[in-house]
C-alpha cells in the first residue's frame, strides 16, 4: 500500500466482496506480490446449502475442520413423494457453514498480505488527468453511516454477489442476468420424532412444485445444524411457507431457528466480465452459479483464481485486454457443463410431470455413477460410452412418454 498526493491509500487491486470469490481473488493476488485491499460488508452471510466437492477441498487446501459434515448419499424426492436414493460409492459431499467458511477464507487472504476493510461499497470514480488514470473506490465504513472513505487503485475486482453494485456501475448488461431468489433457514438439527425423515449423513433434494415452481428445495445437514431452503425466479412466490413445508417433511418444524437468509442467485454467466479498463467481476457477480443445481462455491473460487491470473497480467503489462482471459478460460473449462445444466433446468423443472420423470431417471445406476463422478471431478465424464448411450435412450423414452415415471 502507498499513498496518493492527497493521502488517499493506494493499492494495486481493490476487491469488493469477501465471499469465496473475493477472498480467493484477494489471497491469490496478495501471494503474487500485489498490494490488495479487501472490502467486505459486516455480518453478511449468503443463503447457501454449503455443499462443496472433494476437488475444491484438494485444489484450495481447505482445512478439514471446516467440513461440518461429510455426506454419503442424496435423496431425490418427486412430486408424488416417491424417493430415489443416490448413494456415493467413492467419495463424499463436504458441507460447510458459510458463516465460518467465508471468514476463514478472508483470514487466509489477510495472512497472505491483503488488507481488510469492513464497509459497504458506494461508488467508483475516475481521476483521469489528475493522478494518471487512478480509479477511486468509495465505501462507507461499518458502523458509521455518516462517513465515507476512499481507496485509490489500478484495478477493481467486483465480487459482491448477484446483481453486483460494482458490475451495475461498470459492466454493460450486468444488471440483466437472470436470477433465482433463494431463501433458507439454519436450524438446530434435532428431529422431533424418532421416525422423522431426516438423516445427518444425507442431502435431501425436493423436486416438487409445492416447494418451488421452477427450482428445487433442499435439506442439507451441517452437523449440529441443517440448512433448509428453496428458491424461485417467480416474482411473489412464497419462499417462507415453502420452507415451512420442507421443515415439516424433515421433522424439523419446531426446531430452533438460528438464522434466516435470502439473496438472488444468478443462473447464467455474464457475456462480459470486464469493462476493458479497470474493473473485472468474479463469482456470483460474474454469474458463475451452475444452472439446475445452483452450485456456486466451487465455481466462484475457480473463477476468482482465473480473474487473479488475468489481473496479474494486466498489472504487469498495463494492457486491459488481458482481463478478457478470465472469462475465456472459465468458459473453456466449464461452459459446456453450464450449457447442459441450463437445458436440464429449462426442460425438467417446468412442471411436476417433468419433475416426476426426472427423478425417475435418477433411479438408473449409470445415471447415479456418472452424476457423482462429474460432481467430484468437476468435468463431464466421457468414459464408458455404453452407459452414456443407455442414458441417452432412457432420456428419449421419458421425453416421448414411452415409459411411466
Amino acid at each position: 500500500m502507498s499513498g496518493t498526493a492527497n493521502d488517499t491509500p493506494f493499492f494495486d487491486v481493490v476487491v469488493v466482496g469477501g465471499g469465496p470469490a473475493g477472498a480467493t481473488a484477494a489471497e491469490s493476488l496478495a501471494r503474487a506480490g500485489h498490494s490488495v485491499a479487501l472490502i467486505d460488508r459486516a455480518g453478511r452471510i449468503k443463503p447457501c446449502g454449503g455443499a462443496i466437492p472433494p476437488r475444491l477441498v484438494r485444489d484450495f487446501q481447505i482445512a478439514p475442520e471446516l467440513l461440518v459434515a461429510r455426506i454419503a448419499s442424496a435423496l431425490m424426492v418427486a412430486p408424488s413423494q416417491k424417493r430415489v436414493p443416490m448413494p456415493i460409492d467413492n467419495g463424499y459431499v463436504g458441507m460447510v457453514d458459510r458463516e465460518h467458511f467465508d471468514e476463514w477464507l478472508r483470514e487466509r487472504a489477510a495472512e497472505a498480505g491483503a488488507t481488510r476493510f469492513t464497509g459497504r461499497f458506494i461508488a467508483l470514480e475516475r481521476t483521469d488527468g489528475q493522478t494518471g488514470g487512478t480509479t477511486l473506490v468509495r465505501y462507507q465504513p461499518a458502523g458509521d453511516a455518516a462517513r465515507e472513505e476512499t481507496i485509490a487503485t489500478r484495478l477493481v475486482v467486483g465480487a459482491d454477489g448477484a446483481r453486483s453494485a460494482v458490475g451495475r456501475q461498470a459492466i454493460p448488461g450486468a444488471d440483466k442476468v437472470p436470477c433465482v431468489f433463494a431463501y433458507h433457514e439454519i436450524v438446530r438439527a434435532k428431529p422431533e420424532a424418532a421416525d422423522a425423515d431426516y438423516d445427518p449423513a444425507r442431502c435431501d433434494v425436493y423436486y416438487q412444485g409445492r416447494i418451488s415452481p421452477d427450482f428445487y428445495g433442499w435439506v442439507f445437514p451441517h452437523g449440529e445444524t441443517a440448512s433448509i431452503g428453496t428458491g424461485s425466479a417467480r416474482k411473489g412466490y412464497g419462499l417462507r411457507p415453502a420452507v415451512e413445508r420442507l421443515r415439516a417433511a424433515a421433522g424439523l418444524a419446531g426446531a430452533e431457528t438460528i438464522r434466516r437468509e435470502g439473496a438472488p442467485i444468478p443462473l447464467k454467466p455474464l457475456k462480459r466480465w470486464d469493462n476493458g479498463r479497470d474493473v473485472i467481476l468474479a463469482g456470483d457477480a460474474a454469474g458463475v452459479v451452475a444452472p439446475a443445481s445452483g452450485e456456486g462455491i466451487y465455481y466462484a473460487m475457480v473463477s476468482a483464481k482465473m480473474v487473479a491470473e488475468a489481473a496479474g497480467s494486466f498489472l504487469a503489462t498495463g494492457n486491459p485486454r488481458e482481463l478478457r482471459r478470465a472469462r475465456k478460460a472459465f468458459m473453456g473449462e466449464h461452459g459446456r457443463v453450464f450449457w447442459i445444466l441450463g437445458i436440464m433446468q429449462a426442460f425438467w423443472y417446468r412442471s411436476d410431470a417433468q419433475r416426476e420423470r426426472f427423478v425417475a431417471i435418477c433411479r438408473d445406476k449409470d445415471v447415479q455413477r456418472l452424476t457423482w463422478e462429474s460432481y467430484m471431478n468437476k468435468k463431464l465424464t466421457r468414459r464408458d460410452p455404453a452407459a452414456h448411450l443407455k442414458i441417452f435412450f432412457k432420456d428419449l423414452a421419458h421425453l416421448f412418454r414411452l415409459v411411466s415415471p
